[in-house]
């Protein structure tokens, strides 16, 4: 009688089966050999594998994942130049504390220093980048993955590495582990004598102000932020990526007083928000000059950093520590007629007032405000903002910081942009993984009352849309009904010239070697963005009005394939090029 043979499952099998037991949903990646072994026992296993174009955007996306659903997101890239496209997302990763788990093949480990095929030392390159790089054996495949996604996860989100020679994919162990489950990490608290001394602090401030960061929507802190700001009375602002933890028409909201709100505030309390660029450093002139920071903050190492008091920071998580700040505070509510109030609803009326003047003026070719109030009323018509079904997406220089504060967010985690390191090219791929976490029919980033499937939508310059442009093919090939607008000014922050025959005169004179010609931040005249979706079975509109525009947006909405809208706006050829969070930064 012959014995029969017990097959034993190769390395790509036991990766496979490690991330699914991890509960691993999706895959973000670009394959080759070895690793396209992986991807096909992943999904052989019911994992959704998305394949890009580019390393790069595949990367963004699983950072992006990661955030959305609060758990890592998978890349799967080649070894060699796979990895080196990769670091843009790890480089985005640890940034913005972002959980991503990276795997990446590698040559044989027979073959190292040999000279080897896309032969990298990743583990080297990459250990001061990442929480943990790791190179398993056949043997301890699963802890490693486990290692790396349980390191990714907890503490101050950041990425996993995991290296997989290809021997180790290829191979087959003879006793390969069982993965352990990951739980949720434990939360910390704050210490009694901490939360009396800021008690303290906030129920004598004049002028108290919480900052909410993207931090706490990462966290999920939504209905205890809520219940500090609307208990207390005390005034809210929203980071970039914070609007929406709470609404943007919260009655307390101070977006459109930010300078105001921040000038004026004696003591702060900052909600999972890094004192940093965005925030001024905490620095004079735009916030006053003794101000008291309060940070909260999971990562110890960010208090105290720059203007922000090491002796009032609190270490831990904010769905611990908000409820034990609202205990204590139990019974203060801060004077709604307090001269800040005055001074911040006075600032806001103002303001508000302003840009909606902007909003109506009419240009030809249109202006930023003109195209960004056209989008909001169509889109705000069709999906209104209290339902929570749009998510917008941004990137490019003025896209972004006018889109920011036009586009209405009533619930968390509904708006990307491009972040702390302000990367343009991420907006793609976020674009992919938020379709990717709310629409799929098992979503893992479905939570709160606002479950219905969402728009996915991307304010895009024309810059930023060319640093990832051919993931609309991804995005086609994988049905994802994403609207994209691209806001042409034919330029980075701006280009050359309002008319095509000056434009071509200024090409000519570069092609000729002759001063006087395009400038270093030029691209070209009117191209055709909208093609990218047409070529691919998607949708394209080339606008120019705000009439087009607004039958472009609708359509584009409605429409179940990706729709590139293409808007020609004025070139501002004539104005001088600045950073808006740099302006007024310096001490005097």
């Amino acid at each position: 009688m012959t014995a029969i043979e017990v097959t034993r499952p190769t390395g790509a099998k036991i990766i496979a089966q490690a991330l699914q037991q991890l509960g691993v949903k999706v895959i973000f990646g670009l394959v080759g050999i070895p690793v396209v072994q992986i991807a096909e026992e992943a999904i052989a296993l019911g994992i959704r594998f998305i394949a890009f174009r580019n390393e790069q955007a595949c990367s963004y996306a699983a950072t992006a994942y990661g955030y959305l659903i609060g758990r890592p997101g998978v890349c799967l890239v080649v070894g060699g130049p796979g990895v080196l496209h990769a670091m843009a997302g790890i480089g985005n990763s640890s940034i913005n504390a972002f959980p991503m788990l990276l795997l990446a093949g590698s040559c044989e480990t027979h073959l190292v220093t040999k000279g080897a095929f896309q032969e990298l030392d990743a583990i080297s390159l990459l250990t001061p980048h990442v929480k943990v790089a790791v190179r398993p054996s056949l043997d301890s495949i699963p802890q490693s993955i486990t290692h790396a996604y349980r390191n990714a996860w907890y503490g101050r989100p950041g990425t996993g590495f995991v290296d997989l020679p290809a021997d180790v994919i290829q191979g087959k162990p003879e006793d390969a582990a069982e993965t352990r489950i990951v739980p949720a990490a434990p939360r910390a608290g704050i210490d009694p004598e901490r939360l009396a001394q800021v008690g303290t602090l906030i129920r004598s401030a004049k002028a108290p102000l919480v900052v909410v960061g993207k931090g706490a929507a990462y966290a999920r802190s939504e209905s205890v932020i809520r219940k500090l700001v609307e208990e207390t009375g005390i005034p809210f602002l929203p980071t970039p990526m914070g609007k929406g933890v709470l609404p943007d028409a919260h009655y307390l909201n101070t977006s459109s007083a930010r300078s105001a709100a921040l000038k004026g505030a004696d003591v702060v309390l900052v909600l999972g928000a890094r004192i940093n660029w965005i925030l001024h450093f905490g620095d004079e002139p735009k916030w006053a000059p003794n101000v008291k920071l309060i940070q909260v903050d999971i990562s110890a190492e960010e208090i105290g950093k720059n203007n922000g008091d090491a002796e009032l920071g609190i270490v831990g998580d904010i769905n611990v520590v908000v409820p034990q700040l609202v205990t204590a505070l139990e019974g203060f509510k801060y004077d709604s007629t307090s001269p800040y109030m005055q001074a911040l609803q006075a600032s806001k009326t103002k303001n508000e007032a302003n840009a909606a003047k902007i909003a109506k003026i009419v240009k030809s070719p249109m202006g930023y405000h003109q195209v960004f109030d056209t989008i909001k009323r169509t889109l705000n018509r069709l999906s209104p903002p209290e339902d929570g079904n749009v998510v917008y997406l941004s990137e490019g220089a003025n896209t972004m910081d006018i889109s920011r504060s036009v586009f209405n967010v009533e619930h968390p985690r509904l708006r990307m942009d491009a972040g702390t390191h302000a990367t343009m090219g991420v907006g793609l791929g976020y674009a992919i993984a938020a379709h990717a976490a709310y629409n799929h029919p098992e979503p893992e980033g479905r939570t709160g009352p606002y479950t219905l499937s969402k728009k996915i939508v991307c304010l895009e310059g024309d810059s930023a849309f060319g640093f990832s442009m051919p993931e609309v093919e991804t995005m086609a090939r994988y049905n994802m009904d994403v609207l994209i607008f691209v806001v042409n000014n034919g330029g980075i922050y701006h280009g050359d010239s309002e008319e095509e025959e000056q434009w071509l005169k200024l090409q000519d004179k570069t092609s000729r070697g002759e001063l006087g010609g395009l400038r270093s931040t030029s691209l070209g005249w009117e191209v055709r963005y909208e093609k990218m979706a047409e070529m691919c079975g998607g949708k394209g509109f080339l606008v120019r009005t705000s009439e087009e525009l607004e039958k472009a947006t609708e359509e584009g909405f409605h429409a179940r394939v990706p729709v590139v809208v293409n808007v020609i706006i004025e070139s501002g050829s004539s104005k001088k090029l600045e950073f808006a969070w740099q302006k007024n930064n310096a001490k005097k």
